[in-house]
């Protein structure tokens, strides 16, 4: 007889996941470029009128990135970015007010109504005009 023990398994949040709108944008973009090498980077920067920014770009990783495989597509973070939106959700909003990109981060204390620019409780660089108003 085989006895079982029983286990505590913990699980990790994803470091960062993609909505279903947003992988199949991100996937048709990724189709319009000639370079299967590239990935979807994610990052923060200073700035924004909340301090901190998101952006994205088109990028190809390097070896200190943090590189998620989400579905076939490649997401790149580098590691100063991952503190900030680590267990975020990138989605893609398709609206009367616009279409585009946005991140729905846990970790953000407050954001700009753009959706574009945020402040964490740990860090919250300095404020300057994003263009949203």
């Amino acid at each position: 007889m085989i006895s079982v023990k029983e286990l505590n398994v913990v699980q990790t949040p994803p470091v960062v996941t993609l909505s279903a709108k947003a992988a199949e944008m991100v996937r048709d973009i990724l189709a319009k470029e000639d370079n299967d090498q590239l990935a979807l980077r994610v990052y923060v920067a200073g700035g924004g009128c909340s301090g901190l920014q998101y952006g994205m770009a088109l990028d190809d990783p390097s070896e200190e990135d943090v590189t998620i495989d989400y579905d076939g597509i490649r997401v790149v973070i580098d590691n100063e970015s991952l503190r900030f939106i680590e267990g975020s959700e990138i989605d893609y909003v398709d609206s009367l007010m616009g279409a585009g990109f946005t991140v729905n981060n846990p970790n953000a204390v407050s954001s700009c109504g753009c959706g574009h620019s945020f402040r964490t409780e740990e860090e919250s660089g300095s404020a300057r005009g994003c263009g949203c108003h």
